[in-house]
């Protein structure tokens, strides 16, 4: 006889055993015979029938501390009582089923019949049915969880970090300053000439030779017009022609400067310094002075 019930369906036999399995467990024999049937059905309902059963105990159980035991209604319990009554019954009967079919998994299918099911399948109908209405009633009867009290979300906001103050650049006073302070300085004073705008001047010059760095110092020197002229200053280096001294920059003197320091920005290196000069100039300064209006000049040695 062929087997027609749907695939991955328990049959009559597998249901016995798996029932039996569950609730009072199984001999040797009836574990053998369990082991040759459909191993993957059988595991997939043997995991349905566990979970059942642990949920009919756990109904069954009086809860802890003394807490009363939820009833369920009469009908219900009525209904229930009756199926339960015909389940166990029908566990009286696993043994022999089971011992009749322990030699081959064939045989077992081959000897089952579809009509007698109803019993067994309404036992284990009764287990899910139990163990839904058994977690359906507890949810009933449970104590509302206390609602929630919102918390309000107070908005973050990231420290303002203010920058780092740093410290004011240094004036060209107090860099000069500094650089007198190096033993490798030179000092040359600066004599005024006989040009107009020289009259009343006195001044120096400080020159580091490692850095290539100078400043120069004046009093008294006349204010210029830089839309007209400017100041040019000249570095004579021993080494090269005394005829194209080394440029040091342009600089202005601005009216009522009674003393004023300007800085040296050599555009060649000057390897042996030997005097300094300060020229007046075309706005911009030139590549080569005619030097027809010296107003200051200091000679080292």
């Amino acid at each position: 006889m062929s087997d027609t019930r749907p695939q991955g369906q328990p049959d009559e036999a597998m249901v016995d055993l798996l029932i039996k399995q569950v609730t009072e467990g199984l001999s040797p024999d009836e574990q053998r015979a369990l082991d040759v049937l459909d191993s993957e059905t059988a595991s997939a309902y043997a995991r349905d029938l566990e979970r059942a059963a642990a949920a009919v105990t756990l109904a069954a159980s009086a809860p802890a501390g003394g807490a009363k035991q939820p009833s369920l209604p009469a009908g219900l319990a009525q209904a229930l009582a009756q199926q339960a009554s015909a389940h166990f019954a029908s566990l009286d009967k696993v043994g022999d089923i089971a011992a009749a079919r322990s030699s081959k998994a064939d045989q077992a299918r081959a000897s089952a019949t579809p009509t007698p099911r109803a019993n067994r399948f309404g036992g284990y109908g009764w287990l899910a049915a139990a163990a839904c209405l058994v977690l359906a009633i507890f949810g009933w009867e449970r104590a509302p969880s206390p609602p929630v009290t919102p918390v309000a979300e107070v908005p973050t906001t990231s420290p303002v970090i203010a920058p780092p103050t740093l410290p004011p650049a240094p004036t060209p006073a107090e860099e000069r300053t500094a650089l007198l302070a190096k033993s490798d300085s030179l000092k040359i004073p600066l004599a005024a000439t006989k040009d107009p705008a020289a009259a009343g001047m006195s001044g120096d010059v400080v020159w580091d030779p490692v850095t290539q760095r100078g400043f120069l110092h004046f009093t008294g020197l006349a204010a210029n017009d830089p839309a007209v002229h400017q100041y040019q200053i000249w570095i004579f280096d021993a080494g090269r022609d005394k005829r194209y001294p080394v440029d040091g920059g342009v600089f202005d003197v601005p009216a009522n400067a009674a003393e004023i320091v300007i800085p040296i920005r050599a555009t060649l290196m000057v390897r042996k310094p030997a005097a300094f000069a300060v020229t007046v100039e075309k706005p911009g300064g030139v590549v080569v002075s005619g030097r027809e209006h010296v107003v200051a000049l200091g000679a080292i040695g």
